[in-house]
């Protein structure tokens, strides 16, 4: 039996991981730490047995240092990150805060906490991005773990930086530490800022789906429980020191995914006309295609061509492979935010309500 403190575990993979950890590891006891900032809410863990939660900041070291001697946490996961870039862009401080000082702090706990600890007892896990790698041109070869860093924007700089903080530490001290850079997530519960979420929400309510530039930026696309499943393989068989790519398989261009997902929400208001009804405002429902709202926007500062994952090390060691099909997955994703507004309806008027980050300019 483990105990967990999953930092940031009220987000959107921090919440499908702690799922998916309680469905795996019924057991284990669970510890959430969340500060539930404009992303993070309760509601993505309800239905969770068994999973405590403290409100705070990851910053706080007396607090994590509690948290850890009095739940006896043995395993850190580290979610808690400002990871949207066009608030980085505009607000660059915050994400200093939470992705540099915060990781500092965790892991300044972890090593006083564990300096005693049994070899093999503890982990600290820190969840990472494929950005710190920079932008691949389109005849480069897919990002692996030797890529060297190249950070593109604040957000990629600042995960950057607690990367390297992270590998300082195992080197430094003998903190048992792993990485993982995770490429693009899709599915339910994520923040209605990033693409997916933001265009079915958008296209719900006859807004334009804004594209940035030409809409050939690539992403390699991981449905989350593929990605939680690759971390629960990191904290069960990972070795210390060590970082893992984790990806989908799936490098489409931006347009490709806005298309299918203008098609996927068309073939639900096809089927199922009581759409309309709930949803007069969509294209859909008035009989016009959802493409209609296309939008090209003037590009992101600093926005990074291509993204893509040779994940061939975490196969090979640890036998991972991601299970879930893009076609039918995206398109269960897409059906659930339309099942459940009462999730996205407060969380959407908040964020278009933030001036650094309009909705209609976001691409996620």
């Amino acid at each position: 039996m483990k105990s967990l403190l999953v930092t940031g575990g009220a987000g959107f993979i921090g919440s499908n991981f702690v799922r998916h950890w309680r469905r795996s590891f019924p057991g284990d006891r669970i510890l959430v730490l969340d500060l539930l900032t404009y992303a993070g809410n309760l509601a993505n863990l309800a239905g969770v047995p068994d999973v405590g939660f403290v409100r705070g900041d990851i910053a706080d070291a007396a607090l994590v240092s509690s948290l850890i001697d009095e739940h006896a946490i043995g395993t850190i996961v580290n979610f808690a990150a400002e990871t949207h870039v066009d608030r980085s862009i505009s607000s660059p401080q915050s994400f200093l805060h939470s992705n540099i000082l915060g990781t500092h702090t965790l892991l300044e706990c972890a090593r006083a906490a564990w300096a005693d600890a049994l070899e093999g007892t503890r982990r600290f896990h820190q969840v990472s991005t494929d950005e710190v790698f920079g932008s691949l041109g389109i005849d480069d070869p897919a990002f692996h773990e030797g890529t060297p860093f190249a950070p593109n924007s604040p957000y990629s700089a600042s995960k950057a930086s607690a990367d390297h903080l992270v590998r300082a530490y195992h080197q430094t001290y003998g903190l048992p530490a792993t990485i993982s850079h995770c490429s693009n997530n899709y599915g339910p519960y994520q923040f209605p800022e990033k693409l997916i979420p933001l265009f079915v929400i958008n296209a719900l309510k006859g807004r334009p789906l804004p594209i940035y530039g030409d809409g050939l930026n690539v992403r390699d696309w991981l449905f989350v429980d593929d990605h939680c499943r690759g971390i629960e393989l990191i904290l069960t068989g990972g070795r210390a020191g060590e970082s893992y790519c984790i990806g989908g398989g799936c490098a489409l261009p931006n347009m490709q995914i806005v298309d299918t997902l203008c098609a996927t929400i068309d073939a639900l208001f096809a089927r199922d006309p009581g759409l309309a009804a709930r949803y007069p405002d969509a294209p859909a429902a008035q009989g016009r295609p959802t493409a209609s709202l296309r939008r090209f926007v003037p590009d992101r500062l600093g926005h990074d061509r291509r993204y893509e994952i040779d994940d061939a090390k975490i196969r090979r060691e640890l036998s991972y492979a991601p299970v879930h099909d893009f076609r039918w997955d995206f398109a269960t994703t897409v059906r659930w935010f339309v099942d459940h507004p009462e999730w996205w309806q407060g969380i959407a008027v908040a964020a278009d309500a933030r001036p650094e980050t309009p909705a209609h300019a976001t691409m996620g």
